[in-house]
């Protein structure tokens, strides 16, 4: 900085040249009266126009006033002065400021400008501040068994894995000191496309699974396939034969239907930085907890953890519901939901000094997919998750039932009756809360689809195509169809022109009859009903378009869509809600 940027800095007050934009949660720098407001941080301002006296009017921001005119009722600022100076009167005017309205004031600035000063002092400290954080980031390679990464116009689905290995000091106590670090805890975490809602979705780590055989990328760079296992626990999918974070990916896929965006992988170390960086969290107990293993010793009631306590709390399971695995997953899950919420409070979010710790602890402590290896993709994902509300994340556990094979119970199995429902619903973009009113009012419309008048099976007309089911499944629809249910006036159109997860219908307003009748029949849900248009089939008619998609379980088996709530019996939490460790 040159000696002329010295003499300004001198002469203002540093809070006064930053504050947070609520809008966008970015940090601002704002000018002086006569300079255009501007969120990119700049080492020094341009020199006044030669000859321009003291400024009135500021320009204006977007969305606001015609820089330069006139705006009567509003209080023009005065220019800015130098620290300590007397104030001096506008003209015209007589008096200050009152005193109260000029201290909330310097309240607010002054933490924009402790944050501008430490983060972006200058354009150059700003650019070595973020290669910094970018060197923090340690990213191991997806293998193909993402899907390319996240996208901001689509949902979201990011696999967050905690490994029981055991780095840095202070873990001696916790967990196998060989591990090579399974997948101790893993969070299948689903963002809406709309933003309105997200479900975190806990998979056990002792669940019989069959692990796929997994293309990986060793250290020298090489490609080596490792072989697959068959009924063996989820945690071996990763660690376990020199596997990493892709074939738990790959895993997770072929359990539910899903294929993660990206992957985050934190150790133990993880949790006692990130809780320490914003200060603590607080958790409720509804009894005292002693456990040994864990070394966790907490009082009945609200207890403010961090650092080695948080481990502990999260690591704990003996002195918990049933002593096991799924009793530690709901602890994991309260922990998660008051770590969401200090996260998104003002305490934080305000507080340039847990911001600056949060960004270095978080960067160190998480290994990412090689879609996530920089801070700007970092920053991104992460303003994608701020949209969300607390209050429409549901935390649930993947629907499981004792091991049937097992005398001594170790080990659990899906429950097959709510597991594919819960994996539909995220599969489909369907929230396990209800969000906003107008999600209600969708949902009654697409309800009403069902009802009404159904025309005869014999007045159906239909277009059949392929898009996702098993080949041939179009012609066993048709056969089906004409012989067994009389919709005589169906036809195979081929393969669809895409694939489709589910099965639709699409029909044009005045084939809404003929549409219910033949819902009836596939067992169709309101929400696979597509009001649109009507197609042309052979002969020249109108036609609906029936289009089988992933779902499709073969001819005459009733496809029976989503309800669109979660299954009864399935366990769930929203992370607003305090709720307490029994």
């Amino acid at each position: 900085m040159d000696a002329q940027g010295r003499g300004r800095a001198d002469n203002i007050d540093p809070a006064d040249q930053w504050v947070l934009n609520p809008n966008t949660g970015e940090y601002e720098l704002r000018l002086s009266p006569s300079a255009p407001q501007s969120a990119v941080p700049s080492p020094r301002r341009p020199p006044a126009p030669e000859g321009r006296g003291p400024v009135h009017n500021r320009t204006a921001a977007p969305g606001r006033d015609t820089p330069g005119r006139d705006m009567p009722g509003r209080e023009v600022p005065p220019p800015r002065r130098r620290r300590g100076a007397p104030p001096e009167p506008l003209p015209g005017r007589r008096g200050r400021r009152p005193a109260k309205k000029a201290k909330t004031k310097k309240v607010l600035l002054w933490t924009g400008g402790v944050m501008a000063f430490v983060l972006v002092a200058g354009a150059g400290a700003a650019y070595l501040y973020i290669e910094h954080l970018n060197d923090n980031i340690t990213s191991v390679a997806d293998d193909g068994a993402s899907t390319g990464g996240f996208q901001k116009d689509k949902a979201i689905n990011i696999l967050l894995i905690g490994t029981d290995k055991r780095t840095g000091k202070g873990n001696e106590g916790y967990g196998d000191s060989g591990s090579v670090g399974h997948a101790d805890t893993t969070i299948l975490l689903h963002v809406s496309k709309d933003r309105t809602n997200a479900t975190a979705l806990s998979i056990p780590r002792d669940l019989i699974v069959d692990v796929p055989d997994c293309p990986t990328t060793q250290e020298d760079g090489s490609q080596k396939v490792i072989p697959g296992t068959q009924d063996v626990r989820f945690n071996t999918s990763l660690g376990q034969d020199g596997r990493t974070p892709s074939c738990t990916m790959r895993t997770v896929t072929e359990l539910t239907g899903v294929k993660p965006d990206n992957f985050m992988v934190a150790d133990f170390n993880a949790v006692k930085t990130l809780t320490s960086a914003v200060g603590g969290v607080d958790v409720c107990l509804a009894k005292d907890i002693k456990d040994p293993d864990s070394h966790l010793d907490l009082k009945k009631g609200t207890q403010h953890i961090s650092g080695e306590t948080a481990l502990a709390f999260v690591r704990t399971r003996h002195a918990v519901g049933f002593g096991g695995d799924l009793s530690r997953i709901s602890l994991q899950q309260q922990f998660l939901s008051a770590l969401m919420r200090k996260l998104k409070s003002n305490d934080t979010l305000s507080s340039p000094s847990k911001m600056l710790k949060l960004a270095e602890a978080g960067t160190k402590a998480l290994t990412v997919d090689s879609q996530l290896d920089s801070i700007g993709k970092l920053k991104d994902l992460g303003m994608e998750l701020g949209k969300l509300d607390t209050k429409n994340l549901t935390f649930t556990t993947v629907p499981v039932i004792d091991n049937p094979a097992e005398k001594v119970k170790a080990t659990v199995v899906l429950n097959e009756s709510t597991a594919p429902e819960v994996f539909d619903m995220i599969k489909n973009d369907i929230s396990f809360t209800e969000v906003k009113q107008k999600k209600k009012q969708e949902a009654a419309a697409v309800a009403a689809r069902l009802k009404g008048t159904k025309a005869a099976a014999s007045e159906v007309r239909v277009r059949i195509l392929n898009g996702g089911a098993p080949a041939g499944s179009a012609q066993e629809t048709l056969t089906w169809l004409q012989n067994d249910e009389g919709v005589t006036k169906s036809e195979n159109g081929g393969n669809a022109p895409r694939t489709l997860s589910r099965t639709t219908l699409e029909y044009a307003p005045d084939q809404a009859d003929q549409a219910r009748r033949l819902a009836d029949i596939l067992g169709l849900s309101g929400s696979a009903m597509k009001p649109g248009e009507s197609v042309t089939n052979s002969q020249g008619l109108p036609t609906m378009t029936l289009t089988l998609g992933e779902d499709f379980k073969g001819a005459g088996v009733k496809l029976n869509g989503s309800s669109g709530k979660a299954p009864e019996g399935v366990q769930k939490s929203t992370a607003d809600k305090v709720e307490c460790a029994k």
